[in-house]
């Protein structure tokens, strides 16, 4: 079941979403070649439970920690780790927020230091897919049309989208219908209306899209070893269009 919500539910969606993006700022300025994921994450729970919310994902079906750290071939749910990152590298933060009974959910990828050119190129048009994916934000649009636009973007430059994982509805429970493919034709699933709010999420690799699970259970990798970027934002739609909700305060424009 899709759930709209209220004006009022959105402002509380704003403000868990706005925490996500400030704590996700302020890690991303932390990553340095020598510093551990283990590190990033210990801030970032420091800085959530600082503002008064909780780790969205630390606990959740046995996650045992506040960020998603993926580094390189690493598509998602990385785990946080003693190992320090290396100049070249490339790392997905991906975390959540639950606060005053609603959850604000993004991820952002960004370099270790100097990265190669086509690393580089991974970053800017998995950025732009998702931007591409919210301007299909709009009422009386459908679910499909926002994946479509992702996969149109990414695979113009000659990437691939990632199909076994999607985006999600996001409010009072951190995952909710609808689901959110990256990929597939226009025109179909729900209609969007006014008060759904959809974690918008591509998930982009160099190589083929396949990706396999590690032994731990729960990090995603490319299963031909290739680089992988990840960019998420919390969006709600609204009759002006899409109203990007984790975006952080000094950004609003």
């Amino acid at each position: 079941m899709i759930v709209c919500k209220s004006p009022a539910e959105l402002e509380k969606m704003r403000a868990a979403s706005v925490l996500v993006a400030e704590v996700l700022e302020e890690i991303a300025a932390m990553v340095a070649p020598g510093v551990s994921t283990l590190d990033l994450d210990a801030a970032a729970e420091r800085l959530v439970r600082d503002a008064g919310a909780q780790p969205a994902f630390k606990g959740y079906r046995g996650y045992p920690n506040t960020i998603c750290a993926s580094v390189n071939e690493q598509v998602i749910h990385g785990i946080p780790s003693k190992q320090p990152l290396a100049a070249g590298d490339i790392i997905s933060l991906d975390m959540g927020v639950k606060m005053n009974g609603f959850f604000g959910d993004s991820a952002v990828t960004v370099p270790v230091g100097a990265i190669p050119e086509r690393a580089a190129e991974l970053l800017l048009v998995t950025r732009e897919s998702l931007d591409k994916g919210i301007e299909q934000v709009r009422l009386g649009g459908r679910v499909s049309d926002i994946g479509h636009a992702i996969q149109a973007h990414v695979e113009a430059h000659g990437f691939s989208v990632v199909r076994e994982f999607v985006g999600h509805g996001i409010g009072a429970s951190l995952h909710e219908d609808p689901q959110i493919a990256n990929y597939g034709d226009p025109g179909r699933g729900p209609r969007l209306a006014e008060g759904m709010t959809l974690a918008i999420e591509p998930m982009v690799n160099v190589g083929k899209p396949h990706v396999k699970m590690l032994s731990d259970g729960w990090t995603a990798v490319t299963r031909d070893g290739s680089l992988s970027a990840h960019f998420e934002h919390t969006v709600a739609v609204t009759k002006s269009g899409p109203l990007v909700l984790t975006r952080a305060a000094s950004h609003v424009r």
